[in-house]
């Protein structure tokens, strides 16, 4: 009666131990909602040579002793978009893991890594079966976009089977700052409201837009160029760059030759004064010619090939 007790007893364990290694995974994302808590024997499993799986890695140092404010700050986003992964569908579900491995439970693979700070994340593909990648290195996670979970989850689509079903959580710290401010805006759009009616208020807006957009601040702001250049320079060499005040000073030149033809053709016309009329024309036709040869001379400066000159 003993041995078939005995036997009985240790079956689980036999059925255990004959479990692969990719179902061993399987289960450990299960118990931790989608988020596998790894050690350096684990991380050997995930990472194993031989794997028709990927897994993304989330490197952390969350002990106190650490001090790791990133890591902190970091840690939310990742655990939202493991446990987002948890939703996916089973058969696609299985085909990629999160995992987190923190540098006390770990410091060998961090050595063998030479990972030097946290926090970090990498992703590594699938190295055999259908889906096996033949760029062996792992991604690298790039925090330019900063910490947040959005991103991140979009950045690690790219790597899993399907797109990651994260959806940001609703925001009722904004929700609570927009319904604030409805008596704010409601109280100043009765002191606003006569200049929003004004037709040469939004005249005058239109002209400045025009005149901004025509000088090339949509092509700094596309491009992230700087307001200005080394040693203050404000002149960005050649047609394909230009720096945020330069934008500034085209269009500045743009209004004046604007306005200048403006009074020649408008303002000086209707002058009755024969006299003032023969000083207007003098005195716009000379601001047009001026100005317009100061913007030829800024063509000539960003491209010293630039053959015209008219004044300057």
């Amino acid at each position: 009666m003993f041995w078939p007790l005995l036997a009985l007893s240790l079956l689980p364990l036999s059925l255990a131990a004959q479990k692969s290694v990719h179902e061993q995974l399987v289960d450990l994302a299960a118990a931790g909602n989608g988020l596998i808590q790894l050690n350096e024997q684990t991380y050997d499993l995930l990472a194993s040579p031989k794997r028709d799986w990927s897994a993304a890695v989330h490197f952390t140092a969350l002990h106190p002793q650490r001090r790791c404010a990133p890591c902190k700050e970091f840690e939310p986003a990742f655990t939202a978009v493991a446990k987002a992964w948890a939703n996916a569908p089973k058969d696609q579900r299985d085909k990629h893991f999160f995992a987190t491995l923190d540098f006390d439970d770990g410091p060998a693979v961090f050595q063998k890594l030479g990972m030097s700070s946290a926090p970090g994340v990498h992703v590594y593909p699938p190295t055999d079966g259908p889906n096996a990648s033949a760029k062996k290195a792992p991604f690298k996670y790039d925090f330019q976009n900063g910490f947040e979970a959005g991103p991140l989850a979009e950045q690690l689509s790219v790597h899993t089977p399907i797109p990651i079903p994260y959806k940001a959580p609703f925001n009722w710290a904004r929700a609570g700052s927009i319904v604030s401010l409805i008596p704010i805006i409601t109280l100043v759009f009765r002191f606003i409201k006569p200049a929003l009616q004004n037709r040469w208020v939004w005249a005058a807006g239109t002209i400045a837009t025009s005149l901004v957009m025509t000088s090339g601040y949509m092509f700094t702001r596309i491009r992230g160029a700087p307001y200005t250049g080394p040693n203050g320079a404000w002149i960005a060499q050649g047609y394909q760059n230009q720096y945020g005040q330069e934008v500034q000073v085209v269009a500045m030149v743009y209004g004046i030759l604007a306005g200048s033809f403006l009074m020649l053709i408008v303002v000086t016309p209707r002058q009755l004064s024969p006299t003032r009329q023969r000083t207007q024309v003098y005195l716009w036709t000379t601001v047009n010619f001026l100005v317009f040869s100061i913007l030829v001379s800024l063509f000539r400066v960003k491209n010293p090939g630039y053959p015209f000159k008219l004044i300057l």
